[in-house]
């Protein structure tokens, strides 16, 4: 029981986070889908990331593109569910790159074939869209690698300390 209200109060407090004045696309939705997916039952892996989106949106508000960026977090949920048996730094690094990696293709490609933005539905119009998004794609990777650091070395860190927080049903392998 002590594992799961641990894990739920760095989500939580991960998700309260979004509502903190931050810059745009540094935020810790792609470590909550990872952490989630990782750390708690394989049945939360879809919802906390979804859950601790909905929640902040409420306040934040919601757009037209929403689809997209919870698509995106879907699929980082599948990314952090091959983390959970292949646990390493190195490819704690890796997930936490590609999930940074799959939140800018799906959402820009969101952003490009959504009737409400400025890009033509044409190739140029595609490649425009990536390349006016690079500058947000660089807090995207500080953001995430900050938030997978913190979220995970606070966990690994508290394990150490706290018998009841340890692992008992995945396999996790060095």
């Amino acid at each position: 029981m002590a594992k799961y209200i641990f894990t739920f109060t760095i989500i939580l407090l991960a998700a309260l986070s979004r509502l903190l004045p931050h810059l745009p696309n540094m935020a810790p939705i792609t470590a909550i889908a990872l952490f989630g997916a990782v750390y708690l039952d394989k049945k939360h892996t879809f919802v906390v990331p979804i859950a601790a989106m909905l929640i902040s949106d409420y306040f934040i508000g919601f757009h037209s593109e929403m689809i997209w960026v919870y698509a995106s977090f879907i699929i980082i949920g599948f990314l952090g569910l091959w983390l959970r048996n292949h646990q390493s730094l190195g490819k704690t690094i890796t997930a936490t790159l590609g999930g940074s990696v799959i939140f800018f293709i799906v959402t820009n490609f969101g952003a490009w074939v959504s009737p409400y933005m400025m890009y033509p539905q044409t190739f140029s119009g595609l490649v425009e869209c990536y390349a006016a998004a690079i500058p947000f794609f660089r807090n995207t990777i500080a953001g995430d690698l900050f938030y997978v650091s913190a979220m995970f070395g606070l966990y690994e860190f508290a394990k150490r300390y706290v018998p009841s927080l340890q692992l008992k049903t995945s396999k996790v392998t060095n």
